[in-house]
């Protein structure tokens, strides 16, 4: 125990980043049931090569985990945890090879005191193995670049392909290296080395079962996650406040310190390269690479589109390590106290529920609304499950009800991968159903006197019934409408 103890005192870096993963590890057994933690774990128990929104590998971890440890709320966050762990412990290799002692030490705490690396632990989203295997494919590729070792560029084109297969703006990564060899005048002759186009051939051969699933499916991910969005950026409408949000939402994840030099520092070599015409020396220029078509790429798009929270999280494993070469002493602690603040609030939130959060992406009230379900279906039995939100409260009510709950593919409306889970609405013909509808704005207990019109082409009646009303210590907190609806007929 002492030796632990003169360790720690001795390595302050270890002991802040052991207390911020010891913090959140005691902090897993209060965290309740996300929608994205069911949603995947919905993923794992129907194994398939890819699915509808992400390629599988969330959900192919969350089966791993849940068929060793057994299926529990705790189970699927360890299992962040352990991944994100992870991603951690690869962030200090990879940053050790381009900062000293002191400059490793100062971005191994910027990234453990970070908001996103406790989003990463806490929420099962494609984004947890994304992160790993993107650090382990910069691992790979530093290897083989900078220490001219070959099997290095196998081992990276596996890496770069599983995290594809995690989700697709790993792409970047292919596109990273390129742009590397391209702009480096030391390394550039490796544009016609077979070694770089086998590593990128592995890495294709790797993402196959995703481009099969598609493949068998007629592209059905890949339009989605490309024809609204490219739409939407193609209609140009500027929106001051995708901007503004978009700078609230880095803040956050980052905070402010960490986010202001990133602004730092991407404004320095940016305006030295266009202005200059002057590129950073190799293992910065590979840093970069990395870093500003993730980074500067999606941020070019908030004027016009909003961009998601989390699309900029793979730029922030290199991007941290440039901070790590720029960040002072004084402004690491000032970082530190910000993260201990807005640690310790997230704490209280998650413990004491002290703010009610006005939306479905939330952990609190899905077990207890299944609890009510169930009753219902004692009233009314008989009655399949269903509701309308893309795939929110039916991943939820999945998870706790032994039972399946359908998604509103029951009313003709694409339903994500519930579309794709095989079933054949047919056999529900003639049954009646109970059909559930959050209301994210819960401001009272009324009943919502209006109907879905859709529901009058599929069932003979429909039948509001009184409200579920869930209480978190003591208040009410949320509130979902019941429907109760006879003699379903698919149309398909």
């Amino acid at each position: 125990m002492n030796k632990i103890k003169s360790f720690l005192q001795n390595n302050i870096a270890i002991s802040w980043v052991l207390g911020f993963q010891l913090f959140r590890l005691i902090l897993l057994p209060f965290m309740g049931l996300m929608p994205q933690d069911a949603y995947y774990y919905l993923y794992g128990q129907n194994l398939s090569l890819s699915y509808f929104d992400h390629p599988g590998m969330i959900g192919y971890i969350l089966r791993i985990f849940t068929e060793i440890f057994g299926q529990s709320i705790f189970i699927i966050k360890f299992a962040d945890f352990v991944v994100t762990t992870l991603t951690i412990l690869s962030f200090y290799k990879l940053a050790s090879y381009f900062l000293s002692k002191e400059k490793l030490e100062r971005a191994f705490v910027l990234l453990a005191s970070t908001i996103f690396i406790s989003i990463l632990s806490f929420n099962s989203t494609p984004d947890v193995p994304l992160l790993l295997f993107w650090t382990l494919s910069l691992i790979c590729l530093y290897k083989a670049i900078f220490e001219d070792k070959k099997l290095f560029w196998i081992l990276g084109g596996i890496a770069m392909g599983l995290a594809f297969n995690s989700k697709y703006t790993a792409l970047v990564l292919q596109i990273g290296l390129l742009g590397f060899l391209v702009f480096s005048n030391s390394y550039r002759k490796l544009l016609l080395s077979p070694w770089l186009w086998i590593s990128l051939l592995i890495s294709v051969a790797v993402t196959f079962p995703v481009w099969y699933w598609n493949y068998q499916n007629d592209f059905a991910s890949f339009a989605f996650q490309s024809s609204e969005r490219t739409s939407s950026i193609s209609e140009f409408k500027i929106s001051p406040k995708y901007f503004f949000g978009a700078i609230g939402h880095q803040m956050f994840l980052l905070l402010p310190v960490l986010f202001l030099i990133f602004i730092t520092f991407t404004y320095k070599y940016v305006k030295r390269a266009l202005l200059k015409f002057k590129l950073p020396q190799a293992k910065t220029l590979f840093l970069l690479a990395f870093f500003i078509p993730t980074f500067v790429g999606f941020f070019a798009l908030t004027p016009i589109y909003w961009v998601k929270l989390n699309w900029m999280m793979p730029s922030y494993i290199t991007g941290i390590i440039l901070a790590g070469m720029f960040i002072s002493k004084k402004l690491l602690k000032i970082q530190i106290i910000f993260s201990i603040v807005f640690h310790v609030l997230f704490s209280l939130q998650i413990i004491f529920y002290l703010v009610p959060i006005k939306s479905d992406d939330t952990w609190v009230g899905w077990k207890e609304l299944a609890q009510e379900t169930s009753n219902l279906q004692i009233q009314y039995p008989n009655s399949f499950v269903f509701s309308d939100d893309n795939y929110k409260t039916s991943a939820c009510l999945n998870f706790f009800m032994d039972e399946k709950i359908y998604a509103q593919n029951i009313i003709g409306l694409p339903a994500l991968h519930f579309d794709y889970l095989g079933d054949d609405l047919q056999t529900l013909n003639n049954k009646n159903a109970i059909f559930i509808d959050s209301d994210k704005r819960f401001k009272d207990n009324k009943l919502k006197g209006e109907k879905n019109a859709l529901l009058s082409q599929y069932f003979d009646s429909i039948t509001e019934l009184k409200p579920i009303i869930i209480k978190i210590n003591g208040k009410e907190a949320r509130k979902f409408w019941i429907f109760y609806c006879t003699n379903y007929q698919s149309k398909k």
